[in-house]
């Protein structure tokens, strides 16, 4: 909890410091990767970095945890903190590095906000930090605990025993470990960390959906190329030079939205890629002989482009795609929407694609008496703040 004096300057100052928040976050990660370039080694993604997420994520995550300081001072920050826990232990965060970012966050806060920056408004902040920092160190620690890793030492090496094209620009990845070790336990939702290293001798990562966690020690990557600019230097390679018989380091699986047990109803709602963890959930409740009702809603540009179709098609008895251009019946034409589809009572949803795609869904499905603790949703990348509204 923070202190009343703190609290009082904290409030006070905030709306500066969140209007600044980008300038701070632009020359905290400019002069700390100056100094300590060794971070872009196998920890900070450079695609994040150059398109600006992870700058917002920082920012937007800082902004959020103060905020409920400020508003709600008696709750555990456990929920807020949680998917950030999951992605800093996917990439091996340790707890001496909230002290490196500490030295250069705070030094971007002196130089971006000059005066305005008394003792008491530094010391204010770090409060904030240290509150967000230790909380995250905790739950962090619980994390890799559960995975049995050690000062976040959860890589493994794997070898892809089979590699399937799935569409002109989505590749699935089978793999298996090269050693004898016990599999760390993975739940039907999670995500693993990749490491490659780039041709410049860089190691970058990315996490990626387990969309199947089968029997005889096998896992499934199903991997989309990302075009642009810049383009995901790691799915490029993966697309371009991983075949069959190489080998991938990964990290034990992480991720807080996994599919719950029970025997309520499910709607799990996905748009492109995002079909990844639908999947592995539809995989693990044939596996498990699971009775639950399951309706499953995707969204695509065309049956083409829709990735892990074929499983969805055997595994999801009752569903609904939509398509922008190709449909044919049953499918339907144009953008997901829920007229003329019935939603069980009492379900549970999962989303995952685009953040403005699951907002408008979780709306649609609050209108359709879905109850707002009973939808979870998964949001790639960095900016997991997105997905709180």
């Amino acid at each position: 909890m923070l202190s009343a004096e703190s609290a009082a300057i904290v409030r006070a100052t905030l709306p500066v410091v969140g209007a600044s928040l980008d300038a701070i976050t632009t020359r905290f990660y400019a002069t700390m990767f100056a100094e300590r370039p060794e971070l872009l080694d196998g920890l900070f993604n450079r695609g994040n970095q150059a398109n600006g997420e992870q700058r917002r994520a920082l920012a937007g995550s800082i902004a959020a945890f103060a905020t409920m300081l400020l508003e709600h001072p008696g709750e555990r920050p456990d929920d807020l903190l949680a998917r950030i826990a999951h992605k800093h232990t996917a990439v091996g965060v340790t707890d001496d590095q909230y002290v490196i970012v500490h030295k250069y966050l705070f030094g971007a806060i002196a130089e971006v906000l000059g005066e305005a920056v008394t003792p008491e408004v530094a010391a204010a902040w770090d409060e904030v930090y240290w509150l967000m920092a230790g909380a995250l160190i905790a739950q962090e620690a619980r994390i890799y605990a559960e995975a049995g890793a050690r000062d976040g030492d959860t890589w493994r090496t794997w070898r892809v025993v089979a590699r399937r094209e799935e569409t002109s620009d989505v590749a699935s990845f089978l793999l298996r470990p090269v050693d004898d070790a016990p599999l760390p336990p993975a739940r039907p939702g999670q995500y693993v960390s990749v490491r490659v290293r780039m041709p410049d001798g860089v190691r970058q990562l990315r996490q990626y959906t387990l969309s199947s966690a089968g029997g005889d020690r096998l896992r499934r990557i199903t991997v989309k190329r990302v075009d642009g600019d810049p383009a995901g230097e790691v799915s490029t390679l993966l697309h371009t030079t991983v075949r069959a018989g190489d080998e991938l380091t990964l990290s034990a699986p992480f991720g807080d939205v996994t599919l719950e047990d029970g025997d309520a109803p499910l709607v799990l709602v996905s748009a492109g890629i995002g079909c990844t963890p639908i999947v592995a959930m539809l995989d693990h409740l044939a596996a498990t002989g699971s009775g639950r009702r399951v309706l499953v809603l995707h969204a695509d540009r065309s049956p083409a482009a829709h990735a892990l179709r074929d499983d969805m098609l055997r595994l999801a008895a009752e569903r609904v795609f939509w398509y922008e251009s190709g449909a044919v019946a049953p499918d339907r034409a144009g953008l997901m929407d829920l007229d003329g589809v019935e939603i069980p009572a009492g379900a549970v949803a999962y989303l995952c694609g685009p953040v403005p795609f699951m907002r408008d869904m979780r709306a649609r499905l609050l209108r359709a008496g879905v109850a707002a603790r009973d939808v979870h949703y998964e949001v790639f990348g960095p900016d997991l703040w997105l997905g709180a509204a």
